[in-house]
Order: C-alpha cells, then structure tokens, then sequence
C-alpha cells in the first residue's frame, strides 16, 4: 500500500493519545513503526572535536511542521551520498530531530462493493502507519560542518536540493568558528 501524501500530516494539529505506555488499559497505540532513520551522525566527528571543521551551516524551521521520518532518512541519504562524493569524507552531518511522533489513518475502502465492508467512523482511532518529528520555528533539522569555503558551497547547493523533499519553509544558517589557541 502506498503512502499518503505527507501535506496530509505536516500542517496538521499534532492530534491526541499517540503514546504507548506500559499499561495496558492506557496503552492508545499497540504496534509502534520500525524508525526509517539509520544513523543519525555521519562523517568525521573526531576532526569536528579537534576543531579542524570551522565552517558550519545548519538548516533551521521557519514554520511548526511535522516531518515524517521517511523523508528525513531520504534526505540523509541524499547528502550523505553528495558529501561523500564532493568532500572526500571530510565533513560532519547530523540529523537533530528525533521522530517520535506516531501517526495513524482510518484507511477506508473505496470503489463497488466496499460500502458493505466499512464500519465509517465507528472506533475510528486509526492504525499506527508510521512516525514524525514535530519541529517548531528555529528548531535545527540538519547540521553540518566542513573544512573550507569550497565545501560551504557544495553544502548549500546539496540543501537546496533537499528543500523541496521536506514540508514548510527553512532556511540555512552559516557560521564559521574560529579557532581558539590556548
């Protein structure tokens, strides 16, 4: 079965009783989705650490969305695969929102002879159908950090790319950190 267009979910209220607990009767969801997001940390983290990674763009909300999980690991994959081409490896990229947000749907049946096998709204709770981060304006959704002014331009050329695959409005933000000698 197909996904659902993710505009179904992004600017949606985020909705009630999504939580699994430890007991039963206060238990909403039964069956959590497997994460879709394989590592949240890629790259050079060591060079970051030792400060030889100055340069660092972050791209950040501008609107309360929530993004499915599935489009976060597509956009990892994405820039994981440009960086390790363009930068040799040198970079460091972090995916910072966590999904934890469980959605689910009603799936209702259409076309000749389903109107006999639908229940409508009757326990309409829906199916867990899979997860998402709630970011709010100025929450951070990806951070990298690169070696030189030339890979700041490979970043902002992949993050372009990679807007039109997540809901709302973002922006990039660069910094360059200097370095502090003791």
């Amino acid at each position: 079965m197909a996904l659902r267009k993710a505009n179904a979910y992004s600017h949606r209220h985020v909705v009630p009783f999504t939580r699994v607990s430890k007991k039963k009767s206060k238990a909403y969801i039964k069956v959590v989705p497997p994460q879709n997001i394989v590592k949240f940390s890629m790259g050079r983290s060591d060079l970051f650490n030792q400060g030889k990674l100055p340069h660092q763009l972050t791209m950040l909300a501008e609107q309360k969305v929530q993004i499915r999980h599935n489009a976060l690991e597509s956009c990892r994959q994405y820039l994981n695969k440009v960086f390790d081409v363009d930068l040799a490896g040198i970079y460091l990229l972090k995916v910072i929102p966590y999904p934890h947000h469980i959605q689910r749907e009603n799936k209702m049946l259409t076309g000749a002879g389903a109107d006999r096998m639908q229940t409508g709204m009757q326990l309409s709770f829906g199916k867990s159908v899979g997860k998402a981060a709630i970011v709010k304006p100025g929450d951070r959704i990806f951070f990298v950090a690169v070696q030189n002014e030339k890979a700041v331009e490979v970043v902002r050329n992949a993050f372009q790319e990679i807007k039109s695959k997540l809901p709302g409005k973002k922006k990039v933000a660069y910094e360059k950190v200097e370095k502090i000698y003791e």
